[in-house]
């Protein structure tokens, strides 16, 4: 496996299925809510809670998905996770009440976990071993226009189709697109895989860590406080900067994040080869509570908001980054998927909650205390990753003599 390289046809289509994957299965469902929740009668916001739980219903289902993605191959479960992607999208679209709608929905974020970061990334290691690195922060740049290139195109369609037909749309793209890529990967990464099974453990393969469990928990939590920080700014960004007395510029802030988001996963590509990934998931989570303590201090001040959401659009394309090679840094390509799926439910788990929590701690105790909270617990995650440093780089952290 080591000597294995992901080929360019490989990483260009994985790109093209993470932007039809992130921007079918999440991004074009804020633009059809609207919509929807006419269709089936039910508020908007019931709809978009209907969406918190089966983003956490999905968060459960991808320690499971990661053990499966080491089993069988990476490619084979996207392969499977494209046809039943295509089929809740159908379930979605052919709906006739809120019921059915909202399990549809939930199913249709439970076999996600199957076609995205996550398992594109265990592709890519089974693919490439260590030298991966580099082709996943590839995909993350690639994968980054996602939301650039289907809010507008979902806005589009949406002028002259329905809501279902819309999805039925989506769901012919991932069964026409993204499912050959994932066929012919498949080849690829099944084949790494029953390979890796029948190779003895070679002289310089990553050693496994004397304080692994501690290790892999930090990791786990740094995940989650990021998640949460992420999601609950994210989800309010223009009715926060509005609240904060923006008005109108709030909608320039916000549009300023997407841009900052591909610039950092650029400029990490092109000057971040030699740094360590504890060191870059230090500096990604560091860049959240940085961003909202600029934004705090400087209000009402439009220049401190468009460095707010520069921060914050930075720290977000780098944690995307992190994701994926933090996991292989510390511990290597054996078992990435199961681990990565971990990493990927407790992610998911604390971005369902906290769109919901911030809100409840908004109207409890105003904008600017839990903003302010949130700061807080964007530290607590900075800790857990200079945690690990302080691990791996102290005399327990050293590994384990051959």
């Amino acid at each position: 496996m080591e000597g294995r390289k992901l080929p360019t046809w490989a990483l260009a289509g994985l790109g093209a299925s993470q932007i039809i994957g992130y921007g079918t299965l999440y991004y074009a469902f804020s633009i059809l809510v609207p919509e929807i929740a006419e269709d089936i009668g039910k508020s908007q916001q019931w709809v978009f809670g209907a969406f918190s739980v089966a983003l956490l219903v999905g968060s459960l289902a991808a320690p499971l998905s990661g053990y499966l993605a080491d089993r069988i191959g990476a490619g084979r479960l996207m392969a499977a996770g494209s046809l039943l992607a295509s089929a809740t999208l159908v379930l979605m679209a052919v709906s006739t009440g809120p019921i059915t709608f909202a399990v549809a929905l939930a199913l249709t974020e439970i076999v996600s976990v199957a076609v995205l970061y996550a398992t594109a990334f265990t592709a890519i290691v089974q693919t490439g071993g260590h030298k991966a690195q580099k082709s996943i922060v590839h995909l993350t740049l690639i994968a980054g226009f996602a939301s650039s290139l289907f809010w507008p195109l979902t806005s589009w369609l949406h002028g002259f189709l329905s809501w279902r037909e819309v999805y039925l749309l989506f769901a012919a793209l991932n069964l026409l697109v993204c499912l050959p890529v994932h066929l012919a990967l498949a080849r690829l990464t099944t084949t790494a895989v029953f390979a890796s099974r029948g190779t003895v453990a070679a002289v310089g393969e990553h050693r496994p860590l004397a304080n692994g469990t501690l290790v892999f928990s930090l990791m786990l939590l740094g995940f989650a406080i990021e998640g949460y920080a992420l999601s609950a700014i994210l989800v309010h960004m223009v009715p926060l900067t509005q609240a904060l007395g923006f008005g109108a510029a709030g909608l320039l802030v916000a549009s300023l994040f997407g841009p900052a988001q591909v610039a950092s996963r650029l400029i990490n590509l092109l000057f971040g080869r030699e740094l360590s990934q504890k060191w870059l998931a230090v500096i990604a989570t560091g860049l959240l509570p940085i961003g909202l303590t600029i934004l705090l201090m400087t209000t009402p001040w439009v220049a401190g908001a468009v460095m707010f959401a520069i921060c914050f659009g930075l720290g977000s394309g780098l944690t995307s980054i992190v994701g994926g090679t933090l996991p292989l840094e510390l511990f290597g390509p054996k078992g990435y998927g199961s681990r990565l799926g971990w990493a990927t439910s407790a992610k998911q788990m604390m971005s369902a909650i906290a769109p919901l929590a911030m809100s409840m701690s908004m109207a409890g105790i105003g904008v600017v205390p839990s903003i302010w909270m949130t700061v807080a617990i964007g530290i607590a995650g900075v800790v857990a990753f200079l945690a690990i440093v302080a691990v791996v780089q102290g005399p327990a952290g050293l590994p384990r003599p051959a």
